[in-house]
């Protein structure tokens, strides 16, 4: 019985894991976001600002952004018709695991490159 209740355990850890590397997992999702983030809102400037993302992925990634409500999309009417593209509120919630990201990556390069 004690297996199960540790499997039980596990599962209530790995599926809401599995469920947020479905959203963000992948080259170039976390890159957007920062990217947009920081004030890239048209998509030549978040393009720019990423190394090696073509237009067809960057076009992919942000509609899928969208449907997960982290990047809103924005019309600007006149002509020509601009768009640009801004992080939810919803994005914010992600910081704290970017910043988690980014200092796990420093220590683990420090690591790997300096033997620590």
């Amino acid at each position: 019985m004690a297996v199960k209740k540790e499997h039980s355990k596990c599962l209530e850890t790995v599926k809401p894991v599995r469920d947020t590397l479905e959203v963000i997992s992948g080259k170039w999702k976390l890159a957007i976001i920062i990217s947009v983030g920081v004030g890239n809102d048209r998509f030549t400037d978040i393009q720019d600002s990423i190394p090696n993302i073509t237009p067809k992925v960057l076009a992919k990634e942000l509609k899928e952004l969208e449907k997960h409500k982290l990047i809103r999309r924005i019309i600007i009417d006149g002509y020509p018709v601009k768009i640009s593209y801004k992080n939810e509120p919803y994005a914010d919630t992600l910081t704290p695991i970017i910043f988690a990201m980014k200092d796990w990556g420093l220590n683990h390069r420090d690591k790997i490159f300096n033997g620590d």
